[in-house]
């Protein structure tokens, strides 16, 4: 049995997003294993000392994806997601394994103790940098139930960024969420175009009137823009886009208002060692206070 939605009762969490090295057997590897499990537990220390709430493990270094990773990257993320249970026991985990590897994601995620996966082409189909990639719903949620993994939820990305969506030209974002919670989606992801554009505001508002779901932005989020966004249940905020240099901007984040009982989750995407602890403290300490109620301020 599936437990309780995460995250849909909680204020201002915050997730980090470990990049795992480039992973055995892919381009870019260099490192032993042994070698990327250590580095990926430093950034969950890293990012536990700060004060998250919750840790995604992405295998971003493994470039050029593909949409059938072997094995070996499997059992590789296997390893690290076990790791880093080990290292924070009471944190909610999530992997996303790329590209669209979802139910690799899912293996991953129940050997490893894992609580959520992060999940490419659910519902529609687009081509993306990696070739055509068509709707997983069905077989997911049928892989899930025959390994047992009920309790393993569903974080799905809807027009997706990096990708061609003409194939559902004729089909709203909004129309994509609904599908997504139709198929038991349990939140979606909107972003924008491309890594570090921003999502449009408007297309947020357009997803969150669609479902009642967790509605979560997955790129672009800058001080500038980030009282745009405030209404969503989460941000994935990537260091080397948005909130830098923290040690000199961090406190232009003050001067966003904060509507009344604003709730949310936090995804904060670092690419360390950019981020360091301080910043992160104090990242997460603005942020948090962003989105508490303004008469509580």
């Amino acid at each position: 049995m599936a437990g309780p939605r995460l995250f849909g009762r909680l204020r201002a969490a915050v997730l980090g997003v470990v990049h795992v090295a480039a992973l055995p057997g892919t381009p870019r590897n260099s490192l032993p294993l042994a070698q990327i499990i250590e580095q990926a537990c430093q950034e969950a220390e890293d990012y536990k000392d700060a004060g998250v709430d919750g840790l995604i493990v992405e295998n971003m270094h493994d470039r050029p994806y593909t949409l059938s990773p072997g094995p070996e990257v499997t059992a590789a993320m296997t390893a690290v997601g076990t790791a880093v249970r080990r290292l924070c026991p009471h944190l909610a985990l999530g992997v996303q394994v790329l590209c669209a590897a979802n139910q690799q994601a899912t293996a991953v995620a129940l050997a490893a103790g894992l609580d959520f996966i992060r999940v490419e082409g659910f519902v529609f189909s687009h081509v993306a940098d990696e070739g055509i990639v068509n709707a997983c719903a069905g077989d997911l949620l049928r892989y899930r139930k025959l390994v047992g993994a009920e309790n393993i939820q569903i974080f799905a990305d809807i027009k997706k960024k990096h990708s061609a969506h003409a194939l559902t030209a004729d089909i709203s974002v909004a129309e994509t969420a609904s599908a997504a919670e139709l198929f038991l989606a349990d939140g979606v992801i909107l972003t924008g175009t491309a890594t570090g554009q921003p999502a449009d505001p408007g297309e947020l508002r357009e997803v969150q009137h669609a479902v009642k779901i967790p509605v979560l932005i997955g790129s672009g989020v800058t001080l500038e823009n980030v009282k745009n966004y405030l209404d969503a249940n989460a941000l994935i905020i990537a260091s080397s886009n948005s909130f830098v240099p923290l040690q000199n901007s961090i406190k232009d984040v003050t001067n966003c208002q904060v509507p009344s009982s604003t709730q949310g989750v936090i995804m904060m995407e670092s690419f360390l060692p950019e981020l360091t602890v301080v910043c992160m403290q104090r990242m997460i300490r603005v942020l948090n206070w962003l989105l508490v109620d303004s008469d509580s301020m």
